[in-house]
């Protein structure tokens, strides 16, 4: 995680991407399936309908161990050359190894293509106006275009769009990007939104420890209606027979916390800390997978229990 902004630069930061378009580069990693075989080899890897991906769609999906916990989380988009893995780097050397080992016997390549590639993300209300790609469409819709001497790919988010470009032509975007008007910013105030989102990530609000309903992604990750895959059975037993024990919630905070810190009801910890920050809109708050006595609405303590934490619904904001 990047270090924290002065407040008054990181307050200004926040209303540029409330209420304007800010922009930052994402440190992701990329992974390239291709080949005849590539999207029914991932339908039977990955817990989202991949073989429905049409040219210029995508969708989000998770690689699960064979007892339902999340290895990682992706966004998969459907290019002409193939299926796009877009995920976080600390997980890209398992996903990748995983993936060379059960393609073998199949016309599938998978290459790690994240040196050739940068991330952009725009945030915020004008993302489309000011970087040309407006009415893009719903989230994970894409589609090209030249802008100056740069190919970009336009990529629809939950909070604007990111632009794909080829590595050597990352300053050149920014470059059009400030000209066009929009302010460049840093991850912490991108986080911020984050959390207001109540979308959590990987490596810090979910672990290898959580099945997605404990993340709370599977109204987005999990197609139930598609053949199998691996961890499909605990997820689906889950699903039709269970609930989970714990559950992805939202903190406000009386002061500020950091990530890992153990949250307290009574005598018994009941989860800890995960992405933590201070909104300008909402105070301290946190998101933290907790277990299912800790409420909505339930006073928690933080760590030595100077600090108190409220279990609130998600998201803090629309």
């Amino acid at each position: 995680m990047s270090s924290p902004a002065p407040a008054i630069e990181l307050d200004g930061q926040y209303r540029a991407l409330r209420e304007e378009t800010g922009f930052l580069n994402r440190e992701r990693a990329a992974l390239m399936v291709s080949g005849p075989d590539a999207a029914e080899y991932l339908q039977g890897q990955l817990t989202n309908d991949i073989e429905a991906i049409e040219l210029e769609e995508g969708r989000y999906a998770a690689l699960l161990d064979r007892k339902g916990h999340v290895s990682s989380d992706m966004r998969v988009l459907r290019v002409e050359n193939g299926l796009w893995l877009d995920l976080e780097q600390s997980a890209a050397g398992a996903v990748l190894k995983h993936l060379r080992t059960y393609s073998v016997g199949r016309e599938v390549e998978v290459e790690d293509v994240t040196e050739r590639w940068a991330v952009v993300s725009l945030i915020g209300p004008r993302s489309g106006e000011l970087s040309g790609f407006e009415g893009l469409g719903p989230e994970h819709a894409q589609r090209f275009r030249r802008w100056d001497d740069v190919d970009v790919l336009g990529v629809a988010t939950d909070t604007g769009v990111d632009l794909i470009v080829k590595s050597e032509d990352a300053e050149d975007l920014e470059r059009l990007l400030v000209d066009a008007g929009a302010v460049q910013v840093t991850e912490d105030a991108a986080e911020i939104v984050r959390v207001e989102a109540g979308r959590p990530r990987f490596g810090v609000d979910m672990t290898p420890d959580h099945m997605p309903a404990e993340a709370a992604i599977v109204e987005r990750a999990v197609d139930f209606e598609k053949g199998c895959y691996i961890g499909q059975e605990p997820v689906a037993r889950l699903h039709y027979r269970g609930k989970p024990n714990r559950t992805l919630r939202g903190l406000r905070l009386s002061g500020p916390v950091a990530h890992g810190d153990p949250l307290h009801l009574g005598d018994r910890e009941v989860g800890t800390i995960g992405t933590s920050c201070i909104s300008p809109a909402h105070g301290a708050i946190a998101l933290a997978i907790v277990r299912r006595e800790a409420e909505v609405g339930e006073q928690l303590a933080v760590g030595d229990g100077s600090v108190t934490a409220q279990v609130v619904e998600l998201p803090f904001a629309p």
